[in-house]
């Protein structure tokens, strides 16, 4: 198992309760986090108290002075992450949640010393450089999307069977091969809810509870090798509806608007496509009557949902309005 140090600019998260939760929740699905700390924060991101408490993150405050202070933070960040590496041999792995190429050599020196380095960023605000030197790098709206499904128990309320399993269908798409020993599914699953308990949801065995979950939901199916119980994540359905030229705007207005609800102005039109082909996997553009995904965004600029834009670098990104 990982163990993690995360180190979050909370300018790149949008300070977003529910976002940093799936960024924590992303994380404790690969291992434990041992030290957790975010960079800039202010009154106004009060509202992440509960969370930040209930991981025991520590928090570096914005102290706004001079043009220098992002700067500062950045270079604090930087110190932290290398303090650990030096001092603590159990932390292997690394989560730096930014897009900033400022931090690419702080990347390449945590990889020379045999560490781990996930990389999470906004769309907008992440590198190229510094993707391509993390160990992994994610889209922060990727992560944010990938649990959307799932209604997030911030607090420690008592689970439903219905949470149980979408905790477990989560877990079970971030591995490779979407199986997972049930006894590993449950550690992880106890890393995400440590107030999980098989008798809380009223059965008396974890098997028990997996092999009810598989038969009412049919999300993963429980399977038994070499006297080993797995469980093995269901074959994607497609959805009843499809995509068609009458329906195609309403469909992506609804994606955009959760994007700007969780704090995303901007996103790279990568993300949308893949939001797409998550939801509808048979997606092409020739179903909508388009020939390519540009041709796509044109027509919902038409229709005044967004706005294409270039970023310094010529990248496309798409504004929500």
């Amino acid at each position: 198992m990982a163990y993690f140090a995360l180190f979050a600019d909370l300018e790149n998260c949008g300070g977003k309760k529910s976002v940093l939760m799936d960024v924590i929740e992303r994380v404790k699905i690969r291992g434990d986090i041992l030290i957790g700390k975010v960079y800039g924060y202010t009154d106004s991101y009060s509202d992440l108290k509960e969370i930040l408490l209930s991981n025991t993150f520590a928090v570096v405050p914005s102290l706004r002075y001079g043009r220098s202070q992002k700067n500062s933070m950045d270079i604090q960040l930087v110190i932290d992450a290398l303090d650990v590496a030096f001092t603590n041999p159990l932390i292997d792995s690394f989560c730096i949640v930014s897009g900033d190429s400022d931090y690419v050599p702080l990347v390449g020196k945590l990889k020379s010393m045999g560490k781990f380095v996930l990389g999470i960023s906004r769309s907008e605000a992440a590198s190229n450089v510094f993707m391509s030197a993390c160990s992994e790098f994610q889209f922060l709206e990727s992560v944010s999307t990938s649990n959307k499904q799932r209604n997030k128990t911030e607090s420690l309320d008592v689970l439903t069977l219905q949470d149980v399993n979408d905790l477990l269908v989560t877990i079970l798409k971030e591995t490779d091969s979407g199986e997972m020993l049930a006894a590993e599914a449950k550690n992880v699953l106890l890393r995400l809810r440590p107030n999980f308990s098989e008798k809380s949801v009223g059965y008396s065995t974890f098997g028990k509870l997996v092999s009810r979950l598989s038969q009412e939901f049919g999300e993963f199916s429980v399977v038994t090798e070499q006297y080993n119980v797995k469980l093995r994540l269901a074959q994607s359905v497609s959805m009843g509806e499809q995509l068609t030229k009458d329906n195609y705007v309403k469909i992506l207005s609804k994606m955009l608007s959760e994007y700007k609800r969780d704090g995303f102005d901007r996103v790279n039109p990568s993300i949308l496509k893949a939001s797409l082909l998550t939801a509808y996997p048979d997606f092409t553009e020739r179903q909508i009557g388009h020939r390519r995904f540009s041709d796509v965004l044109r027509a919902l600029e038409k229709e005044h949902l967004l706005r294409i834009e270039m970023d310094e670098s010529g990248n496309m990104l798409v504004r929500i309005l």
